[in-house]
């Protein structure tokens, strides 16, 4: 009977073990790293947001610069509303300035490390 319950607990263990690998493999595929852009390549487009979205995982927003398109990955709505932009500042037409660093692999991404609003800094990181 003892035998019985420690095979049943060692299975148990194991089930536990590798749900908690699988979970951690799974969030690592979803989510890029910063490890991803270029930081040697300092980006500074002023322009009017277009599609804006304010959420999570990343806030996005997309400008034009030079005729070109860029979506910009901004950060998680969270920390946004902590450094004091709220969604409402990031309104369709609306005129910024983003400071940042282009994917190393995506054309026309980039990671804003800062963002001008209304002449106003906010460091996104």
């Amino acid at each position: 009977m003892f035998t019985k319950i420690l095979c049943v607990m060692n299975l148990l263990k194991n089930i536990l073990l590798l749900s908690i690998l699988f979970i951690g493999v799974s969030f690592t595929l979803v989510h890029h790293g910063w490890a991803n852009y270029d930081q040697e390549k300092v980006l500074d487009y002023t322009s009017e947001i277009q599609d804006p979205r304010y959420e999570n995982p990343h806030s996005t927003m997309k400008i034009a610069h030079k005729k070109k398109e860029w979506l910009v990955i901004l950060a998680p709505a969270s920390r946004m509303q902590s450094r004091g932009i709220s969604p409402e500042m990031l309104k369709e037409g609306k005129k910024v300035r983003v400071v940042g660093y282009p994917h190393k692999k995506i054309d026309r991404e980039m990671r804003a490390e800062r963002i001008f609003i209304d002449g106003k800094k906010f460091e996104l990181r």
